[in-house]
């Protein structure tokens, strides 16, 4: 059944909001990946959409769209052409085989070419919003820190497999990410954060910062991201303590 309502919030970071309608007993909830639309979803944005129930976690919204795109879709029933007309709509088999074609050798994919303007528009800016500065630190960082760990193996003070733990701690950080980024899209029970602070510190913050940015995952929140910050000061500042014998 096709509803109207409004978004009454949305969460640009989980990419997902919810929808006040009149006509539903609760606001209901829905995902960018079902927003179809012109410009990303914003709150105040009126709207219309399907409603569903799925697993008792309340209503769900799909083919999310604004009322001004729904209300300016012609519908079948007033097709000026009539139902005579149907043959003419029918591509010819030759032009849906050069269509074909086309998209081979183009490398266009269907599936992508269906997804909303808004989804495409809304990763695309995310992507292109890192500062260059925060790019060079961070890079530079990581050098030094792989240089100290070489040095400390080849200087003795740690054995060789110390770098292959230090790699498999970052690609458990790095899915530790990808398991709450997922969580947080599904709704389900999620990892905390001093979980990820604790990893970053012990020494996967590399991974944790390369996930922030793959993913999307907590790279808007402000908190969250000073914290980060001096769990690799911390690490890198210890590291660098332990090699020159400040420490024990």
């Amino acid at each position: 059944m096709q509803k109207t309502g409004q978004i009454t919030r949305w969460d640009a970071e989980r990419a997902f909001g919810f929808i006040r309608s009149p006509d539903s007993v609760a606001d209901v909830f829905f995902h960018l990946r079902d927003f179809q639309g012109p410009a990303a979803p914003r709150m105040g944005m009126a709207v219309v959409f399907e409603e569903i129930h799925v697993g008792g976690k309340g209503p769900r919204a799909m083919a999310v769209r604004p009322s001004a795109q729904a209300g300016g879709a012609p519908g079948r029933a007033a097709d000026p052409r009539g139902a005579g007309s149907t043959a003419s709509r029918e591509a010819p088999l030759s032009a849906r085989r050069g269509s074909s074609v086309s998209q081979r050798s183009t490398g266009a994919h269907p599936r992508a070419a269906s997804r909303p303007a808004a989804q495409v528009r809304w990763r695309t800016q995310r992507v292109t919003s890192l500062p260059a500065g925060e790019l060079l630190l961070i890079s530079a960082t990581a050098v030094v820190w792989m240089a100290m760990l070489a040095w400390a193996v080849w200087a003795q003070r740690l054995p060789l497999w110390a770098v292959g733990a230090a790699l498999g701690l970052n690609l458990f950080t790095f899915l530790a990410y990808a398991s709450d980024k997922n969580a947080a899209q599904r709704g389900m029970w999620r990892t905390k954060e001093s979980h990820l602070h604790l990893l970053a510190l012990v020494g996967g913050w590399p991974a944790a910062w390369l996930a922030q940015q793959m993913l999307r995952h907590k790279s808007q929140k402000t908190e969250f991201r000073a914290v980060y910050a001096l769990t690799v000061v911390a690490h890198c500042g210890a590291l660098a303590a332990w090699l020159l014998g400040l420490v024990g």
